[in-house]
C-alpha cells in the first residue's frame, strides 16, 4: 500500500509531531483546522491545510465527510488520525478505506472488537489475559446496573464501553454514589461518543496504571517496547507518565507483554497499539482496555527505546515489516512525561481559557532529545504558540514536556528544570504543580496510586494548596511595574530628579504597597512594609527582566498585560496586579448573580425563574475540556432570571443565574 501524501485528522500538539516525522521521511502533509484553528501551529506546519468547519469537533474534526473531502482536494491517499476524535472509530476507519485512503491504524474489525469495552474484556478472556471482575451484560437499565453493582461490593467504576481518556467514567465508592455515577457516566458517554452503552468494574484499590506499548505488522510480526507507568492522574486523567515502570521488575515486564502481544494477536491487530493494565498492591496485572491507537504518552517510550513511533506506523501502514524484533528491543535510561494542561490545579483543576501571553519551549532544551532519539535530554512537543488563543472547544493539554536521564533521579531533576524554564503565562495551567509532583514524597518513592490525587484534593494536601509568592518575588514585580511607568533606570534615574515611585500591588488575596526610589548608582532601593532592598536592571526586553537583587545577578520573564503583571521566577509563577483606587464594582463579588466560571457549553439547567434555592443548591452545569463544573447558589433565594438553556455556549463571567437573595428580601 503506497501512499506520498498524508493528511493529518487532527489539531494541537499531535498534528504538529506527525507532521514532522511524516516530512522527515518525505512525504507531504495536509492539516485540517476549525474556526477556533484558523491560525494554530499545526497549520502553518504542514505543506496545506484546508478548513473543516465550525469549532466545535462536532462540527469539524468529528466529520467523516469535511475530512475525506480534504483529503479529495488535496490528492491525500492516507490519513493519520493522531488521538482522540476519530482516532478509535471502526466506522470511519471502514469509510476511509472504502474511499481507497490508507487508514494509518489498526483494521477497523481490531477497533471494533477493542473499542467496545465489554466485548474486549470477553476477548481478553478467551486469548487467557487476566481481568478484573464486573459486569459486561446487554441489559443497561438502572435496575439491573444497580443490581449487579451490589453483586460486586465497592468501591467500583462506571465505564463507557466507548471512547476512552477518563470521559464517561466515575468512581463510585458508596452506595449511595451510585445512581448519580450511573447517570453522570452515561450523559457524558452520549455527549463525548453518541453512546451511553456502560459496564461494571470491581476497583483494583490502590492500583498502578502500567501499560504495554505493542506493535504489529501484516506479516504476522507483533513485538511490546517496554511498559509505561502512567499512575499519576487526577479525575482518571493522566498527569505524569514515565518508562520504565520504577515498580516493574523484568519478569514482571516479560509477563505483561507477552499478555499484551497476546490481547494484540486476539483481535488481528496491525500498528500501534497500548494495552492498559491495573496493577494490586501485590504487583498482580489486570487487563483494562487496549488503546487502539498511539497514546499521548508515546514520547517516553520513543526515548528509552531509540525508536520514531510514528515512522513505525507509517511503515506498517505501507505493508512493510517491523523494523525490529523482540530481541532487538533494549531500554535506555529512564524517561518522564509531564502534561501542561491550562487548568488551576489549586481550584479542583478547573479548565482556563485566554491568551498566551508567554511560551518559548526552547528555553527549555538541554541536550536536545529528537523524536525517537536516545540523547539524554529535553523534549517539548506542543501545539500552541506565544499568541495563541486557548478556546474552550478542546482537551486543556497544550504541550508535554518530555526528559530523558540515565536513571530516575536524572530524571526528574531535568524535569523540574525544563517547567522552570519554559513557563506558561497568560493562562493559569498545571506547570508548578508537575514539578511539585514529581518531587513529592509519594512519587519520589514510587508509592503513587491512581486515585492518590483526586484523594490529596479532598485532605486539602498542601501540594494542591496555592503557592504563595516570596517577597523577593513582590520586589520583583514592583521594579518591572516601575518600569512600565516609565520610571526607567537603564534610562539614568537620578535620586535628586524622580521622587520615590509608591503604589499598592495584589497577589492572590494579598494586598501590600511598596516604594521604588532611584539612587545616585543607577539602581533602586525597593521597599515593601519597611524592608528595603538594592535592585539594579540591566536589561528589559521582549519579556526577559534581567537584573541584580542585593548583589545577585537574576533572570525573570515578566510580561504585563493591562493591570497585570505575570512574572516567572525561581521556578514560581505568579500575577501581580496594580490595585486602582477607582475598583471596578464589576469585579465585586456578588451573590445574586451566578457567573460561569469557564467558557463552555451549558450541558444541564436544574432552576427554573421563580424557584426557592439553597445556599449550595447547584443551579446550572457547564462543560469545557472534557470537565462539568456546577455552578452553585451562594446564598440561599429565589431565582429570578435565567438567561440560558441546555446547549448554549457561554462565555467566562458571564451571567447565568440572578438570584433574589433572601437576606435582601428581610432587610
Amino acid at each position: 500500500m503506497t501512499f506520498s501524501k498524508i493528511l493529518i485528522a487532527n489539531r494541537g500538539e499531535i498534528a504538529c509531531r506527525v507532521i514532522r516525522t511524516a516530512r522527515k521521511l518525505g512525504y507531504q502533509t495536509v492539516a485540517v483546522y476549525s474556526d477556533a484553528d484558523r491560525d494554530a501551529p499545526h497549520v502553518a506546519l504542514a505543506d496545506e491545510a484546508v478548513h473543516i468547519g465550525a469549532s466545535p469537533a462536532a462540527e469539524s474534526y468529528l466529520r467523516f465527510d469535511a475530512l475525506l473531502d480534504a483529503a479529495r482536494k488535496t490528492g491525500a491517499d492516507a490519513l493519520h488520525p493522531g488521538y482522540g476524535f476519530l482516532s478509535e472509530n471502526a466506522a470511519f476507519a471502514q469509510t476511509c478505506a472504502d474511499a481507497n485512503v490508507v487508514f494509518i491504524g489498526p483494521p477497523p474489525s481490531a477497533i471494533e472488537a477493542m473499542g467496545d469495552k465489554a466485548l474486549a474484556k470477553h476477548c481478553m478472556l478467551g486469548a487467557g489475559v487476566p481481568c478484573a471482575p464486573g459486569y459486561l451484560g446487554a441489559d443497561q437499565s438502572d435496575a439491573v446496573l444497580i443490581a449487579e453493582a451490589e453483586k460486586l461490593g465497592f468501591p467500583l467504576l462506571v465505564k463507557a464501553v466507548a471512547g476512552g481518556g477518563g470521559r464517561g467514567m466515575r468512581l463510585v465508592r458508596h452506595f449511595n454514589e451510585l445512581q448519580q455515577g450511573i447517570d453522570g457516566a452515561r450523559r457524558e458517554a452520549i455527549s463525548a461518543f453518541g453512546d451511553g452503552t456502560l459496564m461494571l468494574e470491581r476497583l483494583i484499590d490502590n492500583g498502578r496504571h502500567i501499560e504495554i506499548q505493542v506493535f504489529a505488522d501484516a506479516h504476522g510480526n507483533a513485538v511490546y517496547l517496554g511498559e509505561r507507568d502512567c499512575t499519576a492522574q487526577r479525575r482518571r486523567q493522566k498527569v505524569i507518565e514515565e518508562a520504565p515502570s520504577p515498580v516493574v521488575s523484568p519478569a514482571m515486564r516479560e509477563a505483561m507483554g507477552k499478555d499484551a502481544v497476546a490481547a494484540a494477536l486476539a483481535v488481528g491487530y496491525r500498528g500501534a497499539g497500548t494495552v492498559e493494565f491495573i496493577v494490586d498492591d501485590q504487583l498482580k496485572h489486570y487487563f483494562l482496555e487496549m488503546n487502539t491507537r498511539l497514546q499521548v504518552e508515546h514520547p517516553v517510550t520513543e526515548c528509552i527505546t531509540g525508536f520514531d513511533l510514528v515512522e513505525w506506523q507509517l511503515q506498517v501502514a505501507a505493508g512493510d515489516p517491523l523494523p525490529a524484533r523482540q530481541e532487538d528491543i533494549t531500554l535506555t535510561g529512564h524517561a518522564i512525561e509531564a502534561r501542561l494542561y491550562v487548568e488551576d490545579p489549586y481550584t479542583a483543576f478547573a479548565p482556563q481559557t485566554g491568551k498566551v501571553l508567554w511560551w518559548q519551549p526552547e528555553r527549555a532544551l538541554h541536550g536536545g532529545v529528537q523524536s525517537g532519539g536516545n540523547a539524554y535530554g529535553v523534549r517539548v512537543d506542543d501545539g500552541i504558540r506565544q499568541g495563541s488563543v486557548v478556546s474552550p472547544f478542546y482537551d486543556p493539554m497544550v504541550a508535554k514536556v518530555i526528559v530523558h536521564g540515565r536513571d530516575r533521579n536524572d530524571a526528574i531533576r531535568r524535569l523540574r528544570a525544563a517547567l522552570a524554564n519554559a513557563p506558561l503565562l497568560g493562562l493559569k495551567n498545571n506547570g508548578r504543580f508537575l514539578s511539585d509532583l514529581v518531587d513529592h514524597p509519594a512519587f519520589r518513592k514510587a508509592e503513587m496510586t491512581t486515585t492518590l490525587i483526586d484523594q490529596w484534593l479532598e485532605q486539602g494536601e498542601p501540594l494542591l494548596q496555592a503557592p504563595v509568592a516570596t517577597e523577593d518575588a513582590w520586589r520583583v514585580a514592583a521594579v518591572a511595574f516601575a518600569m512600565q511607568h516609565g520610571k526607567n533606570p537603564m534610562e539614568g534615574w537620578r535620586a535628586d530628579s524622580v521622587a520615590a515611585f509608591g503604589f499598592t500591588l495584589q497577589c492572590a488575596d494579598l494586598t501590600r504597597p511598596v516604594r521604588v526610589r532611584p539612587d545616585r548608582a543607577g539602581g533602586v532601593a525597593v521597599t515593601l512594609e519597611g524592608s528595603t532592598v538594592q535592585a539594579r536592571v540591566m536589561a528589559f526586553a521582549e519579556g526577559v527582566l534581567r537584573f541584580e537583587l542585593d548583589g545577585v545577578l537574576q533572570t525573570a520573564i515578566a510580561v504585563v498585560a493591562g493591570a497585570d503583571l505575570h512574572l516567572a521566577w525561581a521556578g514560581h509563577s505568579h500575577v501581580f496586579t496594580e490595585v486602582s483606587a477607582f475598583p471596578n464594582a464589576d469585579a465585586l463579588k456578588d451573590a445574586s448573580k451566578a457567573r460561569s466560571p469557564v467558557a463552555g457549553k451549558v450541558t444541564q439547567v436544574l432552576v427554573s425563574a421563580g424557584d426557592a434555592v439553597q445556599d449550595g443548591q447547584q443551579l446550572v452545569c457547564v462543560e469545557a475540556m472534557k470537565m462539568e463544573m456546577w455552578l452553585c447558589a451562594e446564598s440561599a433565594g429565589t431565582v429570578q432570571a435565567l438567561h440560558v438553556k441546555a446547549g448554549d455556549q457561554v462565555e467566562s463571567g458571564a451571567v447565568l443565574v440572578e438570584l433574589e437573595l433572601t437576606t435582601t428580601k428581610e432587610a
